[in-house]
């Protein structure tokens, strides 16, 4: 039995998907879903001090993906949480997992192949790798 669900979001076009999949899930009652979203950690931003602000349209970024969270939250009718979280992307989808025991991890996979794939790493393909649970990759169509 699935009783927590971590669905990692980015943002993009395949995050509609993703939620999709999720609700065809034959999921029972007491099932808690936790939606999360990665900013990844940008270079430049290493040199800004923890305690100072970061720039404007970072606060912009947040809020609309964190209104975008809580749009998918409203849709499901599970227990849910949102965890927005800043790093590396699949160190943190895993580390979020961790903490909230997931039995499964549904991610989406964007499709890179080749050298995009090699020059810019495949979330998903790492998350699988390791993971202690199940994951479930979402192709887009």
């Amino acid at each position: 039995m699935l009783n927590t669900i971590l669905v990692a979001l980015d943002g993009s076009e395949l995050a509609d998907r993703v939620m999709q999949m999720v609700e065809q899930l034959s999921l029972g009652k007491n099932t808690k879903i936790i939606l999360c979203h990665v900013f990844p950690t940008d270079k430049t931003e290493l040199d800004i001090p923890a305690d100072r602000p970061h720039p404007e349209s970072h606060a912009l970024t947040y809020i609309s993906i964190e209104k975008q969270l809580e749009t998918y939250q409203a849709k499901l009718a599970f227990p849910t949480e949102i965890e927005l979280v800043t790093g590396e992307p699949a160190e943190e989808i895993i580390r979020l997992a961790n903490i909230h025991k997931a039995d499964l991890i549904v991610i989406g996979n964007r499709g890179l192949v080749g050298m995009n794939r090699i020059v810019q790493g495949s979330v998903s393909s790492q998350v699988m790798e390791e993971a202690h649970c199940s994951v479930l990759v979402v192709k887009p169509r």
